[in-house]
């Protein structure tokens, strides 16, 4: 049986670029809301629930100091094991567990702060742009200025 396809008239105009709305819709096979489509991708960026916060794991330069370029696949492999991360989102619960944090308890980051996490600490997922995690409160490790002061181990 033949399937339907519907979208937006800007999208059938750019069919010839793939983008992850029409790939959302083609496996889907449901209309897709036009108002996310305008969206930016930081908008789009998913909520943390609870104490959880969400980070971007530091993928390092793509060119070192002598000039020479670093191929990507390494540049990924890095950025899986990396401690640093740049934090996107805290959820609306992080900081506050008073068990944890005491009873006046203080953020150990905010949004915007490069952090050292664990090494493979939190949940990874793929969005357009590279990879997230969802981690939890407790799992920063400490706040740090600029990403390329922690080398990795």
């Amino acid at each position: 049986m033949p399937k339907t396809l519907y979208v937006p008239d800007h999208i059938a105009q750019a069919k010839d670029k793939p983008s992850v709305e029409t790939a959302y819709v083609e496996q889907t096979d449901r209309v897709l809301d036009p108002s996310l489509i305008d969206k930016s991708l930081t908008e789009r960026l998913p909520q943390p629930t609870g104490w959880r916060l969400l980070v971007m794991p530091y993928a390092g330069k793509a060119k070192t100091d002598g000039g020479i370029y670093i191929p990507d696949q390494a540049r990924e492999r890095e950025a899986l094991a990396t401690v640093v991360a740049y934090v996107l989102k805290l959820g609306p619960l992080a900081y506050q567990d008073p068990n944890k944090f005491g009873d006046n308890p203080e953020p150990w980051c905010e949004e915007g702060q490069w952090v050292c996490i664990g090494r493979y600490a939190g949940s990874r997922f793929k969005i357009d742009g590279g990879e997230v995690r969802i981690i939890n409160d407790d799992e920063v490790i400490a706040t740090i200025l600029e990403p390329d002061d922690v080398k990795h181990v």
